[in-house]
């Protein structure tokens, strides 16, 4: 997968942000939480206009070029409040996250923010770069899209649910958009043409041919799935209070991040489990039976949706901000860290697998059926 040029004009635009926010920090009027939502929807609004003035060509060839370019915008921003609230930068966004979104003070608040300002920034400057030289971001849309959709999926009834839903002021509604555009953007995304490959029809019979055995790669992958699947559950069933002894031992001496009443971890090993798990099911399916061609795609949304959720769940445990009574025991840090890292690099392994060699998942060409070699 050929990665674009970044986009060089929207970089510029979005470190804007800098003084924006810093002025705003000192103007008295947004020490109400009304003033913080008519200030931020006058922003966003003022921004837009000026990126359609500025690149009117890319917005008609692709209306995300528009959205990638906003957002890119507001990754800044939360990489400013991620910052100020590790103590690293001063007087940027103190106004919002009192008057705005508190809620973005929590651990798991700041490492959205770090997420979104590191990993999505480059992803809307790669995708808005792909816009502008007209080529192909779909891989990489796929991925922001997964991880995008993971992380309001999490955040909005985390804020709901937790121990700050007294404190949900009207900045909650321009949540809206965030729930929205992603709906719209994922369309367009899905809808792009796929990259040909440079299998040929012998090729793929040829690989489609092969039996599990004779794939490693699969077979190791499969076996992946089937633990993170059994861990996946456990986890579910963890939060749900299961009253086994090894549910009770596993939440008090190795997760207790996962009692924190600020429900984030809870809504995270809820969501894992209705949507990640059939997930792990499917893809093992895919990679025994040849000719699954929804997987290349869908490996890389989970891959998107696990990599954010696992960096958000892994910092929020261990973050000064989680009380001490909930975050990893030092005694149990290494098997945390290491159950949690191998959770979250197996579906980027997958995607990887099948990016990398997509031919056992093309569709068969006509001709005779190809046939499993039967394993002894």
């Amino acid at each position: 997968m050929d990665i674009p040029p970044l986009a060089g004009k929207i970089a510029a635009l979005s470190l804007g942000a800098l003084p924006v926010s810093y002025a705003l920090n000192h103007v008295s009027a947004l020490s109400h939480p009304l003033g913080v939502v008519l200030m931020s929807a006058l922003i966003l609004g003022l921004l837009f206009v000026a990126i359609y003035s500025l690149s009117r060509g890319e917005i008609y060839y692709d209306p995300l070029y528009a959205v990638f370019a906003v957002f890119a915008f507001t990754s800044v921003v939360d990489l400013l409040i991620a910052l100020q609230e590790d103590g690293y930068a001063v007087g940027f966004m103190e106004f919002y996250t009192k008057e705005g979104d508190p809620y973005l003070r929590t651990a798991h608040g700041v490492f959205i923010c770090y997420w979104d300002g590191t990993v999505h920034y480059l992803l809307y400057l790669a995708m808005a770069g792909a816009i502008r030289r007209r080529k192909r971001y779909r891989n990489l849309g796929l991925y922001w899209l997964g991880s995008f959709v993971m992380s309001v999926l999490v955040f909005l009834p985390g804020n709901i649910l937790g121990k700050y839903s007294s404190e949900i002021r009207p900045a909650f509604f321009l949540a809206i958009p965030y729930v929205l555009v992603p709906c719209w953007a994922g369309v367009r995304v899905f809808s792009q043409s796929q990259a040909p490959t440079c299998c040929t029809p012998n090729v793929v019979q040829e690989e489609q041919r092969k039996g599990l055995l004779q794939r490693p790669v699969d077979l190791a992958l499969i076996i992946y799935l089937t633990l993170a699947g059994f861990f996946t559950l456990f986890r579910g069933l963890v939060v749900l209070d299961c009253p086994t002894d090894a549910c009770f031992v596993y939440i008090y001496q190795y997760e207790p991040y996962l009692r924190d009443p600020v429900a984030y971890p809870k809504v995270q090993m809820l969501v894992n489990m209705f949507y990640v798990l059939p997930f792990h099911g499917l893809a093992a399916y895919a990679l025994i039976f040849p000719g699954c061609s929804w997987l290349p795609d869908w490996a890389l949304v989970f891959a998107g949706a696990i990599g954010q959720a696992q960096f958000s769940h892994m910092g929020a445990s261990m973050h000064l901000r989680t009380p001490f009574t909930y975050r990893v025991p030092d005694d149990t840090w290494a098997c945390f860290f290491v159950c949690n890292l191998l959770y979250a690099l197996g579906p980027h392994l997958l995607a990887y697998r099948c990016l990398r060699w997509p031919a056992f998942f093309l569709r068969p060409p006509p001709g005779p059926p190809a046939h499993h070699k039967k394993q002894h």
